[in-house]
């Protein structure tokens, strides 16, 4: 297991489209991520229509600033202020749902959203997927489409038999495949500035982050958290809404967070090795009060303060094989909350490296 750092540091504050000068921003913000729409049958990826509705209603009532991600993402990597409670939305997969159900209510607010695609499943009409009719009319429309592979893989999982450099080519054909079929498809300018990619299955480790990035690509996890600046483009984060986390109140927390003042996270990598459970260890650049940790079912997670601005978090049971969170939140001020989750991974054995 390759266990790696990332430092976040602050930035400059300096003056965005969107941001009147002498009008104060923010160096923060909130993705959402959704998959499909009013299909029940998949409560771990659907958001019912009402909730749906009763967010945008939200977003729109309060006055959210909801943004395309592509604007977003280049004013906070560039140290940028974006005006308070600013948001953008984003779709995974391009199941019909969106186009038929979501679509709809997004377009009454006259809301941005971006859709990552996995091209194989639009080229093939597999059910319940959006055709390429569809989605040139979601283009004309304003919607815009991001990488999200070929084949919708488990990008970290080896084929039996196959080296490490036969892993790496068939990775990169899959994201620099999908990327040529956005392009065919909907013009050459399609996600080129920034170039956006989302993880399928929000599923990523060092060696996937390093193909990816070396890319060119700014990559989306679906670990929840808000942005902060600077952003690291291996893996940024997205809240995900569907059936078990529609509910307004948890939305609308959610929409109102902030990033957790991290100075270091050790491990970055997410990958399960020796050690399960696995620490984590998270140096803050501000000390904290109230910091709570919990898995992703729930459950807390011991939390040990070694000083004020360092904390380690470790399950009290063995991490299962897939994906597992740490979550960890912290009081802001005002209601809102300091947000960070970490995402692991455990692989079945013989699939891994």
């Amino acid at each position: 297991m390759v266990v790696g750092l990332v430092v976040l540091l602050a930035g400059p504050l300096t003056a965005a489209p969107g941001v009147a000068r002498g009008t104060p921003g923010v160096r923060h913000a909130v993705v959402f991520i959704y998959h499909r729409f009013g299909e029940s049958r998949y409560p771990s990826t659907s958001t019912p229509v009402m909730a749906f509705r009763a967010q945008l209603d939200y977003l729109a009532a309060r006055g959210f600033h909801v943004w395309p991600l592509a604007k977003l993402v280049n004013a906070l990597r560039s140290g940028r202020r974006v005006p308070s409670r600013t948001v953008a939305l984003t779709v995974d997969d391009a199941f019909q749902s969106f186009y038929i159900r979501a679509w709809p209510l997004i377009r009454a607010h006259g809301f941005p959203v971006t859709v990552f695609v996995s091209t194989v499943a639009v080229d093939h009409h597999y059910p319940a997927y959006m055709t390429w009719t569809e989605v040139h009319r979601l283009q004309r429309d304003g919607v815009a489409f991001a990488d999200h592979t070929l084949t919708h893989p488990h990008m970290l999982e080896r084929l039996p038999g196959e080296t490490g450099t036969a892993w790496r080519s068939r990775i990169t054909r899959e994201i620099v495949g999908a990327q040529q079929r956005l392009r065919e498809e909907l013009g050459p300018r399609t996600n080129t500035d920034p170039r956006l990619f989302a993880y399928p299955y929000g599923e990523y480790d060092p060696a996937v982050a390093k193909i990816v990035t070396g890319l060119g690509y700014i990559a989306f996890s679906q670990a929840s958290g808000a942005l902060g600046e600077p952003l690291d483009p291996r893996a940024l984060p997205r809240f995900p809404i569907d059936t078990h986390y529609d509910a307004l109140s948890m939305f609308a927390r959610r929409a109102r967070s902030r990033p957790m003042p991290l100075a270091r996270i050790t491990p970055w990598n997410p990958l399960v090795g020796t050690e399960n459970p696995p620490v984590l260890r998270l140096r803050l650049r501000q000390p904290l009060s109230g910091l709570a940790c919990f898995l992703g079912n729930g459950k807390p997670l011991g939390v040990h303060r070694s000083s004020p601005d360092v904390f380690t978090i470790r399950s009290p049971v063995p991490l299962p094989v897939g994906r597992s969170l740490y979550t960890c939140t912290a009081p802001a001020g005002g209601g809102a909350y300091y947000w960070y989750t970490h995402l692991w991974i455990r692989l079945p054995s013989g699939l891994g490296y």
